[in-house]
């Protein structure tokens, strides 16, 4: 009885020692690209490949939550010009966010396709609680789709999706229609 109590408690301060980490890096990552703080390595990036390379990843985390992760097969192959590791950072902060906040048992689905002159990320999902705030209020700093605050997470994924999207002379659009969550990322397909 006192080895599984004890075992109990090394694993609740682990667990909260891995959360603390998580948010002073996601705060030292916010407050780099909030002041500009960064250093992009822009180039001819395919977002089509890395999208899946994203979505690959994280398919074990959203069936543990019992959850479908869909990359539409028609997703077109476009080549953006973008930093790899932070537009990266933008796909994983989106899926994370999907994961944590889509009812159970349902699909989210992932797209990539180009628009005018831009490549285009996007991923929608129905959310488990009502989505009783605006879209602007979500991408600001330590705000949370559920008031309840009983789920894992910080508040930060979405500010620092919008900001890293900013970075790079793209843009993060949220859009919320009852229950369905839907965000597009687009990025520029020159460096010009």
């Amino acid at each position: 009885q006192g080895y599984s109590s004890a075992a109990s408690d090394v694993y609740k301060r682990q667990d909260k020692s891995g959360k603390l980490k998580r948010l002073i890096e996601d705060l030292i990552e916010a407050s780099k690209v909030s002041t500009g703080n960064i250093v992009l390595h822009s180039m001819p990036l395919n977002l089509g490949e890395l999208a899946a390379q994203a979505v690959g990843e994280s398919q074990n985390d959203f069936e543990k939550n019992h959850l479908s992760l869909l990359l539409d097969e028609n997703s077109a192959q476009t080549t953006v010009f973008a930093d790899g590791s932070k537009t990266f950072r933008i796909i994983e902060n989106l899926l994370s966010n999907a994961r944590k906040y889509s009812a159970p048992g349902s699909r989210v689905y992932v797209r990539v396709y180009e628009e005018e002159e831009t490549g285009v990320f996007e991923i929608k999902n129905i959310s488990a609680e009502p989505l009783n705030i605006s879209p602007d209020e979500l991408t600001e700093r330590f705000v949370r789709g559920d008031a309840s605050r009983t789920r894992e997470g910080n508040g930060l994924g979405l500010s620092i999706a919008k900001e890293l999207c900013t970075a790079q002379q793209g843009r993060l659009q949220l859009m919320i229609d009852g229950d369905l969550f839907k965000a597009r990322v687009y990025l520029p397909k020159t460096g010009e």
